[in-house]
């Protein structure tokens, strides 16, 4: 038997309980994987919470890292002893865990466990917003919510290597601060200032080309009136609330702007895109371009801490549980 955490209900942290597990051994496609590393990410809120759907009871988390102690039939790419990483697949918060094959990626061994449990989900996501959602590169402008927040560390250090002019949003200055030594060019608070005219000042009125948005419903539609004409809205996560439903005739009045809302999931769906996605993470992770913050960790049976401290936005850069 191993420990896990497991909801039986959906609530606040507090639903979240420390169980012994039977793991068992892989199936047909399948590995078994002794974690050493996994991430805390605000997509694990909305599991506990129940605003994303899960069958309870439930081993909630969807990043880690770990090595590789079993193998089911058919499993060509991996061996025991292999270590391995990945996002997405849920049910990470765990020692150990079944996960399938094909959702683990090889991990370099230029990149330890605590590393790799904090790159994998945020770093992917940069990795689809600013290469495929959007296209970054010299001359963009965009704006970045929470550009403080374990996403926009990364986001920031990422951006301006493409030669972005980055717009953050923070909620402190000691998160303005921390925006800035990232690579971000402008830091609005929007605690104490308006972030829709601190745009059109840096701007000059012109507004930005995309806007990534993980705050939801305390951003919107504000965050529409920052995008010059033709703009493109990326909605991808809910961190205040999920975004009401809206007119989509308010796209059209505020300048025949775009509107998305994406996730990794569809974007590393087929295993040559999560191989890609993955593989130029760890590239500009190796060659020290995209540095990963873990400012907190904590054991995994300490989760409640851990999902209280980010719901707090206490939190920042990335969070990592420890078996």
């Amino acid at each position: 038997m191993v420990h896990a955490i497991r909801i039986h209900q959906n609530g606040g942290p507090e639903v979240m309980k420390w169980e012994s597990v039977e793991v068992g051994e892989p199936g047909p496609g399948q590995v078994r994987l002794k974690q050493h590393a996994i991430g805390v990410n605000y997509i694990d809120t909305y599991h506990r919470s129940g605003l994303y759907k899960v069958a309870l009871p439930a081993v909630i988390g969807s990043e880690g890292a770990g090595e590789v102690v079993a193998v089911g039939a058919g499993v060509a790419d991996f061996k025991v002893g292999d270590r391995g990483a990945y996002a997405g697949a849920i049910g990470g918060y765990a020692e150990e865990r079944l996960m399938p094959a094909d959702r683990l990626v090889k991990l370099p061994a230029n990149i330890d466990y605590k590393t790799a449990a904090a790159m994998m989900l945020q770093g992917m996501t940069v990795r689809y917003l600013l290469r495929q959602t959007y296209k970054v590169g010299p001359g963009t402008i965009m704006l970045l919510h929470a550009a403080a927040g374990g996403i926009g560390l990364i986001a920031c250090q990422w951006a301006r290597h493409l030669g972005a002019t980055i717009i953050g949003t923070v909620s402190t200055e000691e998160k303005a601060k921390l925006a800035k030594e990232h690579g971000c060019t402008h830091v609005i608070n929007y605690k104490t200032d308006d972030f829709v005219k601190g745009v059109k000042e840096i701007t000059k009125g012109q507004g930005v080309d995309v806007v990534y948005d993980s705050i939801g419903k305390d951003t919107f539609p504000a965050s529409l009136d920052c995008l010059k004409p033709f703009g493109l809205w990326v909605s991808f996560g809910n961190a205040s609330g999920p975004v009401s439903a809206f007119d989509i005739t308010i796209l059209a009045g505020k300048g025949s702007l775009y509107a998305t809302r994406p996730t990794l999931v569809t974007y590393t769906a087929r295993r040559e895109d999560l191989l890609a996605n993955a593989n130029e993470l760890f590239d500009v992770v190796g060659k020290g371009i995209v540095k990963i913050t873990v400012n907190h960790t904590y054991p995994l049976k300490d989760a409640v801490q851990a999902h209280r401290d980010l719901e707090g936005r206490k939190t920042t850069g990335s969070v990592v549980l420890l078996p």
